[in-house]
């Protein structure tokens, strides 16, 4: 099994699938509703210049995240 890292330390370009986030907290709460499980496929798309915020492209639709949420959603990285 490969190892977790939290979302805004992966490259963009990659695929990850969402392994864990906090199970508290209005922010999270909102991740869950749009879709964004654990078992969730996603492509990081692109960052920001200065890295903040950061676009994922998920069940069909690109949602963006601030670094501070990224920061706390572990996810495994996967081959495209």
């Amino acid at each position: 099994m490969s190892d977790t890292v939290s979302l805004s330390s992966l490259a963009t370009g990659a695929t990850a699938v969402v392994r864990a986030y906090p199970l508290s907290g209005n922010a999270f709460l909102r991740l869950r509703e749009m879709g964004m499980l654990p078992g969730t496929s996603f492509t990081l798309l692109r960052r920001a210049p200065l890295g903040d915020p950061i676009e994922i492209k998920l069940r069909g639709y690109n949602l963006t995240l601030r670094k501070t949420e990224a920061d706390h959603i572990m996810v495994e990285a996967t081959s495209a």
